[in-house]
């Protein structure tokens, strides 16, 4: 593996961390976004992200600073991409947008470009026709805050060269990544084939009218010792991404729940930009969310 140029398609959430951690370690990072506020918004949640990495990892002032050197910014894909050995994506869990982007991804992207997608449900297969490149297509998912959360599931399909997906896991290694191979392709590899069930579970309760969100999640911390439930972890992972899931399955299967959820989704959280951590507010409001409260679980 000779990496030393790393392209991040997209900058919200995800997509700001993935850049900060691989910058952090050392390599040159090209950020793209579709436009120059969206730019501005991603220099905004780094600047956060370097005092993550002071508080959480004791890094220096130097530490930080020369990460945010490393790392330059583009809304146009070609100069974004010109020099990348490796392109990971993370932008919205939407399969038109994904493939729209792949396609023309595909076109300006050099030859040696390997693509990795963050996506978290869907499969790499579903794209790999669309990437131009299936051999050189894997998924590459990394877990919130991954700093702290250092998992990375590599997931090929069934037309991915093998020294490839072993060049990604070699490479998810050397930015402070815990590499977790999968062999075969699985919806939600293995994090969230165990996380969205529980959320799905919690979310279908408070639809429901069966408790409300600070109460399950009071539930789930004292059953299991959990250091946070599920709506704080929603809140963690942006409710932009739980309503895309449900809208996904409620499109998909037209179920009751699934369409009543995507609804009180939208008009509670969606409509009024309540998004979670990010943005100051969603099933709790920030910096002082209840469930950090002393009281909390008494």
């Amino acid at each position: 593996m000779n990496f030393k140029h790393i392209t991040v398609a997209g900058s919200g959430v995800l997509g700001s961390q993935i850049a900060y951690q691989t910058a952090f370690h050392g390599y040159q990072v090209s950020v793209y976004d579709i436009n120059d506020e969206v730019v501005e918004k991603a220099k905004k949640s780094l600047k956060v992200l370097e005092e993550d990495y002071k508080r959480d990892l004791h890094a220096t002032q130097a530490d930080v600073d020369a990460a945010t050197a490393r790392i330059t910014y583009f809304t146009n894909l070609a100069e974004a991409t010109k020099n990348a050995d490796l392109l990971i994506e993370a932008i919205p869990e939407n399969p038109a947008i994904k493939i729209d982007f792949y396609e023309k991804l595909s076109k300006v992207a050099p030859e040696k470009t390997i693509f990795a997608t963050n996506s978290s449900t869907l499969l790499p297969s579903q794209f790999s026709d669309s990437t131009g490149r299936p051999a050189q297509f894997v998924a590459l998912h990394f877990a919130n805050e991954i700093w702290k959360h250092n998992t990375a599931e590599v997931m090929g399909h069934p037309g991915t060269d093998q020294k490839v997906f072993q060049q990604v896991v070699e490479f998810a290694k050397t930015i402070g990544m815990v590499a977790l191979p999968l062999h075969k392709e699985q919806p939600g590899y293995i994090l969230n084939s165990l996380l969205v069930p529980l959320l799905g579970a919690a979310t279908d309760l408070l639809v429901n009218d069966v408790a409300d969100a600070q109460t399950i999640d009071k539930t789930w911390m004292l059953a299991t010792g959990a250091p946070t439930g599920p709506f704080a972890i929603m809140d963690v992972v942006g409710i932009t991404t739980l309503y895309n899931i449900n809208k996904l399955e409620a499109d998909a299967t037209q179920d009751p729940l699934k369409l009543k959820t995507v609804q009180f989704l939208k008009e509670n959280f969606i409509d009024k930009n309540k998004l979670g951590a990010a943005s100051g507010e969603g099933f709790y409001t920030y910096p002082n969310p209840a469930f950090q409260s002393p009281d909390f679980l008494k």
